[in-house]
């Protein structure tokens, strides 16, 4: 079989090549999967450059998703035949013609799905929905401010918006991107290429402002979106595109702007979706005992899915004496000539302790609040799917 091997760290265009390999046999509980699909994503490229979470020995066969066709089972593996076809869940290494699996790490595909849409099913619609609901508890009405709107994280947050309610204030680099992002559903849009990021955050957004904001361009923009938050406002930073061909390891930053952060009390931090599959447990298993609306929403797509490991609960820090997933405070201001806002602040009254403590959460019908089945399509944006 072929397969796409990255010898050392490097440039991907210079460090990946093409080998052959005798294909694999599957053990006892495995599958062998002739795969027909696999995504290219932005994490794949900077694993191969050093600059990811983690690094891998070298050599090493990049991905981590894919989709294919059951063509071989091994002995006591139940419920799954050949000839069906399987997405993989955790399974790395996934850039080569055939994968062996744990038969608890496939899970079957619609019949309806397109394998572009298949082999990208995890981690990128997954972090919208983790973003816009643990992170952030976006509510309908509400405003998201999200940079690299057309990427596939972008494009799913938009139609997460669309279903649930809440308006996405999207920032794209050039003005032909414009369109296709309205046309998704959209709320409004900024172009870097000719507009000013925060004039326009204001200008749209009116006196209330925007309270939440997710971005993974970094470097500048992402100070940018920063400054244009209200007081209290919050941004989770997910990824750093603007990096992406940075060498230096001192120019990975985000120049955020000490008065702003400050001043007016704002909130920077990280998420990382490896991460947040790995947190300590703070129950049994992780997908039940949840007492949070929000963090309810996406663990019915990853517990409904059957993943081997359940995605664990996930701990938010009280550092400064509050959650804001239960007591959260948003700045209404009046925006004045300085560009200051001066606040009316209002405390959430939704609390953990209003939800019995042993509620039991499952999954979602598609009709039901974040039940939102993925929309195919998805491959003209910021990440590649490639035939094997």
């Amino acid at each position: 079989m072929r397969l796409v091997v990255a010898d050392t760290l490097g440039e991907p265009s210079e460090v990946l090549h093409l080998q052959t390999r005798a294909i694999p046999e599957p053990g006892p509980g495995q599958v062998r999967i002739r795969v027909t699909a696999v995504p290219v994503h932005a994490s794949d490229l900077h694993t191969i450059r050093g600059r990811y979470g983690f690094t891998p020995e070298f050599p090493t066969v990049p991905g981590i998703e894919s989709v294919g066709v059951i063509d071989e089972i091994g002995s006591g593996t139940d419920g799954l035949t050949v000839g069906q076809r399987v997405i993989t869940i955790g399974v790395t290494g996934t850039w080569q013609e055939y994968v062996v699996a744990d038969a608890r790490r496939v899970l079957p595909v619609p019949a309806g799905m397109s394998d572009s849409t298949a082999a990208q099913i995890l981690a990128n619609p997954l972090t919208a929905v983790i973003l816009t609901g643990a992170e952030l508890d976006v509510r309908p009405g509400e405003w998201l401010l999200q940079t690299a709107a057309g990427s596939t994280v972008g494009q799913s947050v938009i139609q997460l918006g669309t279903h649930v309610g809440f308006k996405t204030l999207n920032v794209v680099r050039r003005r032909s991107a414009v369109e296709d992002i309205l046309a998704l559903g959209g709320t409004a849009v900024i172009c870097t290429e000719d507009e000013d990021l925060r004039e326009r955050v204001a200008d749209i957004a009116g006196h209330d402002g925007v309270s939440k904001a997710i971005d993974c361009v970094g470097g500048q923009v992402g100070a940018d979106v920063s400054r244009a938050l209200v007081p209290h406002g919050e941004l989770v930073v997910y990824g750093a595109l603007s990096t992406h061909r940075q060498t230096d390891p001192d120019k990975l930053t985000i120049p955020i702007f000490a008065r702003s952060l400050i001043y007016e009390t704002k909130t920077v931090r990280g998420f990382w979706l490896f991460r947040w599959f790995h947190r300590d447990p703070e129950g049994s298993d992780g997908c039940s005992d949840r007492p949070d609306s929000s963090a309810r929403r996406q663990r019915r797509v990853a517990c409904a899915g059957g993943a081997a490991d359940p995605p664990r609960k996930v701990r938010r820090s009280r550092l400064f004496g509050r959650s804001s997933r239960t007591r959260r405070q948003t700045a209404a201001g009046v925006r004045t000539v300085g560009g200051r806002y001066v606040r009316q602040t209002r405390v959430d009254s939704r609390r953990e302790d209003a939800r019995p403590a042993n509620a039991k959460y499952v999954a979602a019908p598609q009709n039901s609040r974040r039940g939102l089945p993925v929309r195919s399509g998805y491959s003209n944006s910021s990440v590649g799917t490639t035939g094997v």
